[in-house]
């Protein structure tokens, strides 16, 4: 399939995941009445649905990566060229930032914003490495192309619960997200940490999942040759 079709894709499904992430976190702040605990579970739901839903139109087009974590490792999987990976890695932080605007403009408020809620500290970094190690290990790990949307978006959305973060667990996401000073943000100086914690669990995933998964293909290469 062509490049710019592939990168499109990838945009436009970058930008709506970030919408509905950052849209669903106003519409739930504004209808919880304070309860922190209603908001979350809005916004969780809310992120789950759509990465399923996007997972499912547009894997047939691009991989429906969305996030440049899981396009690097598939880079570094030789499954994308390092040109594809960095028009791919483009379309998504660009996708994702435009998504928080469009967000805003639903909900009248000022389109360009820089986040004041506050994610740092080695709890919140450990929690990054863990939900995008977790993220990878699903996305290399899963042997039915058509189980991707579903096992995703559990992921996500359980993870948004266990992790002291809320599972940004993508570094495009986390630059939109301090582009908006709403339920979802987190404040630009915070992205960094963020970022590196993401591609350190992207890389020890990728690690693991070469022990974890080859012996597994090797089996199902035998099975299907009995």
């Amino acid at each position: 399939m062509n490049l710019p079709r592939r990168v499109l894709a990838e945009w436009l499904g970058s930008l709506l995941l970030a919408a509905a992430v950052i849209g669903s976190g106003i519409m739930a702040e504004r209808l919880a009445g304070g309860n922190a605990a209603i908001a979350l579970l809005a916004n969780t739901g809310t992120t789950a649905a759509v990465i399923a839903v996007l997972i499912a139109v547009f894997a047939p087009i691009s991989g429906a990566h969305f996030n440049p974590a899981v396009t690097l490792v598939m880079a570094v999987r030789r499954g994308l060229s390092a040109s594809e990976a960095s028009w791919y890695g483009l379309a998504q932080v660009s996708g994702c930032c435009l998504g928080a605007m469009l967000a805003h403009a639903m909900f009248e408020l000022p389109l360009l914003q820089f986040s004041t809620h506050i994610r740092t500290g080695p709890a919140q970094w450990l929690a990054e490495f863990v939900a995008t190690a977790g993220l990878l290990l699903v996305v290399l790990g899963h042997r039915r192309p058509q189980d991707a949307s579903w096992l995703v978006a559990a992921w996500i959305g359980a993870a948004y619960w266990f992790t002291a973060s809320t599972s940004f667990a993508n570094p495009a996401i986390s630059i939109a997200r301090s582009l908006t000073d709403t339920f979802s943000g987190v404040r630009p100086i915070d992205v960094p940490a963020f970022v590196g914690a993401q591609l350190a669990g992207a890389g020890a995933a990728f690690a693991l999942s070469r022990v974890l998964f080859s012996a597994q293909h090797t089996l199902a290469k035998h099975r299907s040759r009995l």
